[in-house]
């Protein structure tokens, strides 16, 4: 980031949501770079930036998708770099139709499980057929959306049956991905997005010029994004968007490029590789679907074919590790290596399942470790009544956070809907030690692993995460043995056998090492791996995260490297350890032109040293390295033997950049745009208001506010949206305990411009209510010129703002009202991420009631507006353009 010359930060507060991050960016900008801020509010990141453009919550794929047609249309594409590098030259399926066809939908369309079929979706074959996924079928959307599937394409993409699909390298062809791009982008205009987003035209061109002049041979420019991008029905379709543009503009695999994703925290990057989510396994392996991968071939078969390029053929070889990894002896040949230990998912089991299921008496018990869902996850009132339903709870925190104590002081205790003495759930609260009291890892936002000292030890009964688990581990162990029920052997098997101190407790280095991998037989048994491409799928290597491997090579912490500046080479790579195998910069190949020669010397960064015979220079080449520029090995080799000399994308079954997503996509293969769930604006684009293939839970303990253009829309006329403060963590677990942090930001409040406070007679530092379809909240009012009213198609829309830090409880130092009781439950299908950065709402002057008559004011805007659980729900806005199948004539 520090290399790039211009910065574009969309979706993020950078400067004091990742302030420590955010010096690369001072740096940057040192250096000359030019900064751009495109967010609902002004902030410190926009004082910092060149410009600061305002724009309306949700509406951020009409901006990119106009770049993206600025580019295209004023020829200002990367020629080379495209037609080499990336999927614009391979032909669609003919009977493949654009949501410029349909009315905003994507052929495919099944309104009966409101998913897509993606099967029309396919490459083109040179004979008439398309490239299917491995086996011969495509996933249907119904069963790629339920277990999330877009989560396992965080270190690859998804895979082909095979990597020979059609070509053009003229792009003439109107079935190429170039053309197809070209006509799906054709009406997002600087007009479009003064339109919907309410950016002005100049403003539009200032950042086209911005982009473009600073994107090319020898200049690059870099996005940065957060979860203002990721928390919404579209998330993962924001930011494909900024990927298409990145690819066309040539600044993927180069100094100063990318698409940064900045993370909440400091090891929310390691929670999705050593996973904390329902449906990966470490290193992004997809956890098996009862039914669908019922044997360990059926499983790897879904991974990757063989006979697709790159790296991620060797799944066989990650897996068959992972699970030598954790069950040894145990994993043996003739038992599939233990794969029938592995859990099976059978649905969707994410955190808002989860709780509808407690709500429906399907769940008994809940752990909570670092997680506060009474004030930190959506439609905190539903959260906190799913709790109630439990027969026990566990939370593991630093604090008596709101999600250990809703029972006795939570919101609906006061409204009288709950009541402590007819509360049936257990809580049991464990108190957990902070990040200065454990050692360990943490990997950020760069995948970087940094080792983490422990400074001071736990105070009292305080455990870290690595202690309570080996000792539940133990425990539970204890409880099992001797036990002759075969579902008890997972637990019995597992390698449990980690090195501890004299007290017991369990060495972090130890796990680190399981992490890492070794060799299990041969002359280098006991020995540490230092590649994954040292693995294999025959028993003989065990390896807890395969894109960690190397990170223990020769016994020795790699994470814990702490060379002043990094060392001396550009990549600054002697600082902590970045996965996969050290390398600082993803398909790094692309920084050299299909001859392997540096695209400008500004730029150099990896090049074909011809006299060596291999790739060098200022990071771990991202290559295979010795394959030369010019070659074309066959492509029935399959995996990393297939990848051509100029393919870089070596996770990808083509070894392309994907402009258009074949697979892998479960709400499209191009991003267009949708409302939001709830929106006071009608969709410009397409007849189609919200995502087809969003996720909803339709209940009235859910109910959305009513969209543009229905009856009652009126009564929730404004845009609200949610974010953080430098001051405070998260939901406040970490910070509102503190009385110095308390005493910076003491109370819950809304951001207004002056003009939404003359029209709702709001004074600054006064109160106000905010009332959605699920909630109603007060919160202190500062006026401000930071919210800027958005002009969108002739009328004014307000937006406010609402940092998420507060709960109601009696514990914390400081405490209020919780931003996220005013937001409903609607999912992105592809990794199933709420929808937080964008709802309607009303606001009022003066304090909010309590009581009963709290839930009588929401209860009145609920019938004044008419929302029932069918509002916002319907799937298809206009059904004459309902459509299966094109081959059919549905």
């Amino acid at each position: 980031m520090a290399n790039a010359d211009c910065i574009v930060i969309q979706g993020s507060n950078m400067a004091e949501c990742h302030p420590v991050g955010f010096q690369w960016v001072a740096e940057a900008k040192a250096r000359g770079a030019k900064i751009i801020h495109v967010d609902p509010r002004f902030t410190r990141t926009s004082a910092i930036a060149d410009k600061h453009i305002p724009i309306r919550a949700g509406s951020d794929v009409v901006l990119l998708g106009a770049l993206i047609n600025h580019v295209l249309t004023n020829d200002l594409w990367f020629k080379e770099y495209v037609v080499a590098y990336t999927n614009a030259a391979t032909l669609v399926n003919e009977d493949f139709r654009d949501t410029e066809d349909l009315g905003g939908l994507f052929s495919g369309f099944d309104p009966e499980t409101g998913q897509y079929d993606p099967a029309t979706w396919a490459y083109a074959e040179p004979g008439g057929d398309c490239v299917r996924a491995p086996g011969g079928g495509h996933e249907h959307g119904a069963s790629a959306a339920d277990r999330a599937a877009g989560d396992e394409h965080g270190s690859g993409g998804p895979p082909l049956e095979h990597a020979q699909p059609q070509r053009d390298e003229t792009l003439q062809n109107p079935h190429t991905v170039f053309q197809i791009l070209r006509r799906h982008y054709a009406r997002y205009t600087p007009e479009m997005v003064r339109d919907v987003c309410g950016i002005d035209i100049d403003a539009f061109a200032y950042l086209a010029r911005a982009i473009t002049e600073n994107s090319g041979r020898e200049r690059t420019t870099c996005f940065a994004y957060a979860v203002g991008w990721t928390q919404h029905t579209l998330g993962a379709q924001f930011i494909r968007t900024a990927a298409i543009l990145q690819l066309l503009l040539g600044n993927v695999g180069r100094p100063g490029s990318g698409i940064m994703a900045l993370r909440g925290h400091a090891s929310i990057q390691g929670s999705t590789d050593i996973p904390t989510l329902f449906n990966l396994l470490p290193g992004y392996l997809p956890m098996p679907r009862a039914g669908r991968h019922d044997t360990l071939a059926e499983y790897l078969e879904s991974i990757a074919s063989k006979k697709q390029k790159g790296f991620w053929t060797d799944a066989d070889a990650y897996t068959v590790s992972l699970l030598k990894a954790w069950w040894g002896d145990a994993a043996r040949e003739d038992n599939d290596w233990a794969y029938d230990y592995l859990p099976r998912l059978t649905g969707p089991h994410g955190t808002y399942q989860t709780a509808t299921a407690m709500l429906a008496g399907q769940v008994e018990g809940y752990f909570l470790l670092g997680q506060n869902p009474a004030v930190g996850s959506a439609n905190g009132r539903q959260q906190r009544l799913a709790m109630s339903h439990l027969k026990w709870l566990v939370v593991r925190d630093l604090n008596l956070i709101e999600s250990a104590t809703w029972w006795k002081d939570g919101p609906e205790i006061a409204s009288g809907e709950l009541r402590t003495e007819d509360i049936e759930t257990e809580v049991f609260f464990l108190p957990a030690a902070s990040h200065v009291e454990k050692a360990g890892s943490f990997t950020q936002t760069q995948r970087l692993l940094q080792w983490r000292h422990k400074a001071v030890e736990p105070p009292g009964e305080c455990q870290s995460e690595l202690q309570f688990f080996f000792a539940l581990g133990q425990r539970i162990r204890q409880r099992l043995a001797g036990s002759a029920d075969e579902r008890d052997r997972p637990l019995l098997d597992l390698t449990w056998d980690y090195r501890t101190d004299e007290r017991g407790d369990p060495d972090s280095e130890s796990v680190l090492a399981e992490i890492n991998g070794c060799y299990l037989t041969g002359p280098d048994a006991g020995q540490p791996l230092s590649s994954y491409t040292q693995m294999r799928a025959d028993g003989s290597t065990a390896g807890g995260c395969w894109i960690y491997t190397g990170v223990y090579a020769g016994h020795v912490n790699r994470a814990a490297s702490r060379v002043p500046h990094g060392g001396p080479t550009p990549s600054q790579s002697e600082w902590g350890w970045a996965w996969p195998a050290n390398r600082r910069i993803l398909y790094n190949r692309a920084s050299a032109d299909p001859d392997g020669k540096p695209w400008s010397e500004r730029k150099k960064y990896v090049w074909w040293d011809a006299d060596q015979g291999r790739w060098v220079g200022n990071d771990v080449p991202d290559f295979v390295a010795d394959r030369a520029p010019g070659s074309r090995p066959d492509p029935d080799l399959g995996g990393s033997a297939a990848l051509a000399g100029d393919d870089p994308f070596i996770m990808q079954a083509d070894g392309k950049g994907w402009l258009f997503a074949p697979r892998g996509m479960v709400d499209g293969p191009l991003p267009a745009h949708y409302e939001p769930q709830e929106s006071p604006v009608a969709n410009a684009l397409y007849p189609q208001q919200q995502s087809p293939a969003r996720i909803t839970f339709a209940r009235t303990d859910n109910l959305s506010a009513p969209s543009a253009g229905t009856p009652g829309a009126d009564v929730y006329p404004y845009v609200f949206t949610t974010y953080r403060l430098t001051e405070h963590h998260t939901a406040g677990g970490m910070s509102r305990w503190l009385p110095y942090l308390s005493e910076l930001q003491p109370e819950m409040f809304c951001e207004v411009s002056p003009e939404l406070a003359a029209e709702r007679g709001l004074e600054n530092y006064g109160w106000a209510t905010i009332i959605s379809p699920r909630a109603a909240i007060e919160a202190k009012v500062l006026v401000t010129e930071r919210m800027t009213p958005l002009v969108i198609r002739d009328r004014i829309v307000h937006q406010v703002g609402l940092p998420y830090h507060w709960g109601v409880g009696t514990d914390a130092v400081v405490s209020g009202d919780a931003a996220n009781d005013l937001l409903g439950v609607t999912l992105d299908p592809n990794v199933q991420i709420q929808e937080s950065k964008a709802g309607s709402c009303d606001i009022r002057a003066g304090r909010r009631p309590s009581g009963a008559e709290l839930l009588r004011l929401v209860a009145e805007y609920q019938a004044r507006s008419g929302t029932t659980t069918e509002t916002d729900n319907v799937r298809i806005t206009d059904p004459t353009w309902e459509i299966v199948d094109p081959r059919r004539g549905d």
